[in-house]
């Protein structure tokens, strides 16, 4: 990293009077783990599609101190399972992760699967801020009945939810909307960050963060140039994100993008949406949505 590239960040946040940024929607999981992760970005994968160079790929502790730099003053440390049994182990990993890393939001995750109850109760008594769910990896409804209790759970507790549940970069079986609004309509008080925007749903799911006040959005690759070239956010909706201004939430998805890291924020404030906008997507949100409970 350039000191340019960290003073080009700091500046963004400086002059909009922040103390810093909150990143809901950064990798950090075992080391063996992202390898693969990396590999199928590498062999542009059938669910990418495209060249997806990886601009962070650095080492555990290069990468906090490059946040750090940043002045990314919270992040989180998304992780998934792709099958059952794995998650348990994956919460066990994040769990460490978040004790020797102070300015990481303790961050879990779930599966469908006998058993999901007592771990996501586990991971929340054990201080979890935040979880991620990833309907397109993980190849799940997030409306199974297995998962029913698990929601009430971090409903009733106020915990945020992460979920990657738009068809984006590729379909899968219970991506997009629906599913989701069935969900909400069981749960209405789940607080769901929607990851990406919804891309490219971002009209139905800006519907329905308009219909649940619980219902966040993250901002995860949207508006940038590369999402922008295949699946382009409708520039009719913009005042819709303007009123949605205190539950749009930064998210970046930082190392495993395939562009600078300020790139995503050059990216929000060309939207023309203002600074108050940009200071509650930017910081306040994000840091009301993370605060320990």
């Amino acid at each position: 990293m350039s000191e340019g590239e960290a003073a080009e960040v700091r500046e963004f946040w400086g002059r909009l009077g922040l103390p810093g940024l909150v990143d809901v929607h950064t990798h950090f999981m075992p080391e063996r783990v992202l390898r693969k992760v990396w590999a199928y970005f590498d062999s542009a994968g059938p669910l990418t599609g495209r060249e997806w160079p990886i601009t962070y790929r650095r080492a555990e502790g290069e990468r906090v101190e490059l946040l750090r730099a940043f002045g990314v003053r919270t992040f989180t440390s998304m992780l998934y399972p792709h099958k059952p049994g794995m998650a348990v182990w994956l919460n066990g990993w994040s769990a460490g992760f978040a004790a020797r890393t102070p300015d990481c939001a303790h961050t879990a995750t779930l599966f469908p699967e006998p058993g999901v109850a007592a771990y996501v109760r586990d991971a929340v008594e054990g201080g979890a801020r935040v979880f991620k769910a990833h309907v397109q990896v993980g190849a799940y409804d997030p409306g199974d009945r297995l998962l029913d209790p698990a929601w009430g759970l971090l409903a009733e507790a106020g915990v945020p939810v992460v979920m990657h549940c738009g068809s984006g970069p590729a379909p899968g079986k219970h991506t997009g909307p629906e599913p989701v609004e069935r969900l909400l309509a069981r749960h209405p008080r789940l607080r769901l960050v929607v990851a990406h925007m919804g891309m490219p749903e971002y009209t139905d799911f800006l519907g329905l963060a308009e219909r649940y006040p619980h219902v966040h959005l993250d901002t995860t690759m949207a508006f940038t140039d590369f999402s922008e070239a295949t699946v382009p956010f409708p520039a009719r909706e913009r005042g819709r994100l303007a009123g949605l201004g205190d539950r749009v939430v930064l998210g970046t998805d930082f190392p495993n993008i395939p562009y600078p890291y300020v790139h995503q924020l050059r990216a929000l404030e060309r939207l023309e949406l203002g600074d108050d906008w940009l200071r509650a997507v930017c910081h306040d949100n994000g840091a009301r949505l993370l605060a320990p409970l």
